[in-house]
């Protein structure tokens, strides 16, 4: 079983590394699909296990000058108090309760979902707005906030959300901005967010830390060889495969 956890953790982490999508979005219904684990569980220990992988994200995106921190702190201001509000809501809740496994269940297959259209249409999208702004210019530090508390809350709930869903918003918000500095700085706001909102979990003991480390032992090798990958392979076909595997995980989630 150890060594199915250290490959499901390689697996997820040479994906992270080739296309930039899939750390929440593959490994919380791995865990809960092939490992049974619960899904409060495997909620909280992938949203460490993802502010321990993306911390190295900050320092390679930090060193090429990929982060713009105005856009991190908007984010920051409403997801980090969002995710704390989620967090004492799930406290005065039964999270094993049957009810509570269904919910989970049910908006995690939703941010699948989205997230498999987000990375379908990301680079779609950029063409259609062609320079343009989704909301007028005056809005977009609002716009910005409100798009943090969305991601707060969602990314506390299913641990999905941080990576797809947030580099796609962000084109629409920033279209002007170059890709490499929209990714990095999602990668910069979704280490504190997934940070708290995994520290959160702790509070609730959801968070299985020798589990984390068998992961965190795949993943670390696979993001650094899908990282290196990332250029001699066609990101677009495995854009598309990966965007049909969450649309399918989702829909059974979602149906169960």
């Amino acid at each position: 079983m150890e060594f199915g956890y250290i490959f499901a953790g390689f697996v997820v982490g040479w994906l992270v590394g080739l296309t930039g999508v899939g750390g929440g979005s593959l490994m919380t219904p791995i865990l809960m699909m092939l490992f049974s684990i619960k899904p409060a569980v495997a909620v909280g220990t992938d949203l460490l296990y993802a502010s321990v992988t993306k911390t190295a994200g900050i320092f390679a995106h930090g060193k090429l000058g990929n982060i713009d921190w105005k856009i991190v702190t908007r984010l920051g201001i409403g997801s980090v108090p969002a995710s704390i509000a989620t967090i004492l809501l799930l406290k005065n809740i039964d999270i094993d309760s049957t009810s509570a496994i269904s919910t989970i269940k049910y908006w995690l297959g939703i941010a699948l979902i989205v997230t498999s259209i987000a990375v379908i249409l990301r680079n779609k999208l950029t063409q259609w707005l062609a320079g343009a702004s989704l909301v007028p210019e005056k809005y977009v530090d609002i716009a910005t906030v409100l798009l943090g508390i969305v991601l707060g809350v969602l990314v506390t709930m299913t641990s999905v959300g941080a990576g797809a869903l947030g580099v796609t918003a962000l084109i629409a918000l920033y279209p002007n901005k170059k890709i490499t500095t929209i990714v990095g700085s999602d990668i910069a706001h979704a280490v504190p967010l997934t940070l708290v909102a995994g520290l959160g979990h702790a509070t609730l003991g959801t968070i299985n830390y020798e589990l984390l480390g068998i992961l965190l032992i795949g993943s670390i090798p696979g993001i650094y060889i899908g990282s290196h990958m990332s250029s001699k392979v066609s990101e677009h076909w495995i854009r598309l495969a990966l965007a049909a595997i969450l649309i399918y995980v989702g829909i059974k989630l979602v149906l169960h």
